[in-house]
């Protein structure tokens, strides 16, 4: 079995694969600092509480853009699971070709999601991830990854809205009945989430037009992508385990 963990700037999401088969998600917070020991603890209790031993794990792949945690975790995994991990970087087999500017800028996750999407959906792609950044990457027909804007996410807009307002006070993201709020929550919610649905269509809108990319697939993953996926057209799959999924192949591509 492989164990894929994406640790993002938020959260650090687990899968596990039995051949191509994700038969478990968890995950952890990213932001409380923990030991290789207590990684190791952690690891080990969610594999068995979702029937996993630790022996049946053969192999890890592992994106991060939180280079703080990577000694632990990478300890954690030796020491307890049993297993070196693969942490993508540069000189690991993705299948790509990275043709922007500075190759090595290009964050882990991205090049995770992009391997994900070109292979399981073709290209031109450009691929949405909505986690604590918005990201929108692209790549073309024959497998290069051409383009990315980055862009606050939705939580992380909400987030510095919230601590830099005296009175506007925390509340759950999620689309209001209604643009027209008459309330203050609604208001909230209003704005952020109609506002990441505006910018997601002109991004997207803009992209095709500079590419001239008529048959442009977008794939979307991340946590609050749904909402945003069901709202726009040019939208046309949202997959939530997109990034664990590249863990899986760019593990397959090294390891063959």
């Amino acid at each position: 079995m492989l164990l894929t963990i994406d640790v993002g700037n938020t959260n650090i999401c687990c899968g596990v694969y039995e051949n191509s088969t994700l038969i478990t998600t968890f995950r952890l917070t990213t932001k409380q600092a923990r030991t290789s020991d207590e990684f190791g603890m952690i690891f080990s209790d969610l594999l068995h509480i979702n029937g996993i031993e630790k022996s049946q794990i053969s192999g890890a792949s592992v994106a991060s853009v939180v280079p703080g945690v990577m000694h632990a975790l990478t300890g954690a995994l030796v020491r307890y699971i049993g297993v070196q991990p693969l942490i993508i970087g540069p000189g690991v087999k993705t299948g790509l070709k990275i043709i922007t500017e500075n190759p090595r800028e290009i964050g882990a996750d991205r090049i995770v999601d992009a391997v994900a999407g070109y292979e399981l959906y073709g290209g031109p792609i450009l691929v949405l991830d909505f986690g604590t950044a918005t990201t929108y990457d692209l790549v073309t027909a024959d497998g290069c990854f051409a383009a990315g804007i980055t862009a606050p996410g939705i939580r992380l807009s909400a987030q510095a809205m919230w601590e830099g307002t005296a009175r506007l006070p925390e509340v759950e993201i999620k689309k209001p009945k209604s643009i027209l709020a008459q309330e203050t929550v609604s208001s909230i919610q209003a704005g952020l989430v109609y506002g990441q649905i505006g910018q997601t269509d002109y991004i997207i809108k803009q992209v095709k037009k500079e590419t001239g990319y008529a048959d442009l697939k977008v794939v979307a993953t991340g946590g609050i992508g749904r909402i945003i996926a069901e709202e726009c057209d040019a939208i046309q799959v949202y997959n939530r385990h997109l990034t664990l999924e590249g863990l899986r192949l760019i593990f397959e591509k090294n390891y063959p």
